[in-house]
């Protein structure tokens, strides 16, 4: 019987409190005495501080007081550097037992990492979010356990709205437009801001797609970037916001996210697709914040975007027992939940998905919380995907330039992707 076919069951029990996660199992460590564990980590305090250190050596400290056989060091790097660093590592064969990156599926496509059957105990690997499961798939088996998530709403600034005479939150595309253009005429900078710059493109293009019907991939899971409704999406994009002067000064293909967001925060922008961190920013600076599902053609969008940040486990150093060990106890709520909240971001895992919920301290992360079920991750099981996610970023704000032909540009992007995904 495969693994899988337990899973649904032993989610019950998890979440029941009857199971114990591999550190209460077995003798940990090797016969010549401890194995230590190398761990490098991505950083994510913002202010350069070191809340992240202090949550590892937190965690780690915990670990090894229930686990006597196994220590842990942990490396913190940048995360404009962190990929970069393990990508080095590996190529030296001083490969890190564990890695929290941004992307598994070059490791998984050579065989380096163990997949989470090979790692984590029942309870823990069926506790998973199920979108997050899916996108850390690599040929239908999952090497990418999702460390923490998040996904995207619809920001609207409430002061602008209410000076610009527009009701409530847009909830189609036709209301977003004509909000926009209320917001235009009251002298809004930016009445809608749409990124598609080359910092962060693909994201915007992805949420996007997603709330015309259509996505990066179809139904089999291969490429279709020029598919009707993506084409469609974009042709609305170019003629009912970017020719009417409705996304402010800055061309979309030349604005970049992080100048978006911090418009925004200076109460320049009337709308854009935001994350949890953008709003805790802006309000900090006294914008009145408003959010909503991301609007579709006619009605809600039927899915979100959803992201994720990824741990794993490498095969070289052959500590399969005691990284799984160590990645079962990361997993608990308790841990997956201090993370999460320390940084205004979404636990990847179904108990403290809904033990935050219920929180009313994370009352401002509930409609976040609430998208993230119902999400859609961008291919990032692919090895295709960097590349393609690249070629996205510099040509998809040529698609809503006016008198552009949207058809033309995804035409392109289409065929280099389906170029890369022949040669994976």
């Amino acid at each position: 019987m495969q693994r899988r076919r337990f899973l649904g069951l032993a989610a019950a029990a998890t979440a029941l409190g009857l199971t114990a996660g591999l550190s209460g199992c077995g003798t940990l460590g090797g016969d010549d005495g401890d194995v230590t564990l190398k761990l490098v980590a991505a950083d994510y305090d913002l202010t350069g501080g070191d809340t992240t250190r202090k949550y590892w050596d937190g965690l780690v400290a915990a670990f090894e007081a229930k686990n006597p056989g196994v220590k842990v060091q942990v490396q913190i790097e940048s995360w404009n550097d962190v990929d970069r660093k393990v990508a080095e590592l590996v190529k030296a064969g001083q490969a890190p037992d564990i890695a929290q990156i941004g992307a598994y599926a070059d490791y998984a496509a050579a065989d380096q990492l163990y997949s989470a059957d090979d790692l984590l105990s029942i309870p823990v690997q069926a506790n998973f979010l199920a979108p997050l499961v899916d996108a850390g798939e690599y040929k239908r088996t999952q090497y990418g356990l999702p460390f923490v998530a998040s996904t995207r709403l619809l920001f609207y600034n409430e002061e602008l709205f209410d000076k610009a005479g527009v009701d409530g939150p847009p909830t189609t595309w036709d209301e977003l437009a004509a909000a926009a253009g209320k917001l235009d005429k009251e002298g809004v900078t930016y009445p809608f801001a749409l990124p598609l710059g080359p910092e962060e493109a693909q994201a915007e293009t992805m949420m996007w797609l997603l709330s015309g019907g259509g996505g990066y991939t179809d139904g089999t899971g291969h490429y279709d970037l020029d598919s009707a409704a993506n084409v469609r999406t974009f042709g609305w994009l170019r003629d009912n916001l970017v020719a009417k002067g409705l996304t402010g000064p800055t061309a979309p293909g030349e604005l970049d996210r992080k100048e978006a967001f911090a418009a925004f925060a200076r109460g320049e922008v009337g709308m854009l697709n935001g994350h949890p961190s953008l709003m805790q920013e802006a309000e900090k600076k006294g914008v009145k914040v408003g959010k909503i599902a991301l609007p579709g053609a006619d009605g809600r969008a039927k899915a979100t975007m959803g992201v994720a940040d990824w741990i794993m486990g490498f095969k070289q150093n052959g500590h399969r027992k005691e990284v799984g060990a160590f990645l079962d106890f990361v997993f608990a709520d308790e841990n997956v939940l201090k993370f999460a909240g320390d940084n205004d971001l979404l636990p990847s895992t179904v108990t403290a998905s809904a033990t935050m919920q219920s929180d009313p301290k994370s009352a401002h992360l509930r409609e976040f919380l609430e998208a993230l079920p119902d999400s859609q991750l961008p291919p990032v099981g692919k090895t295709s995907w960097a590349q393609v996610s690249s070629k996205v970023k510099q040509e998809i704000g040529k698609a809503v330039q006016p008198g552009a032909k949207p058809g033309d540009v995804l035409g392109r992007l289409a065929r280099q992707a389906t170029a890369a995904e022949s040669a994976e």
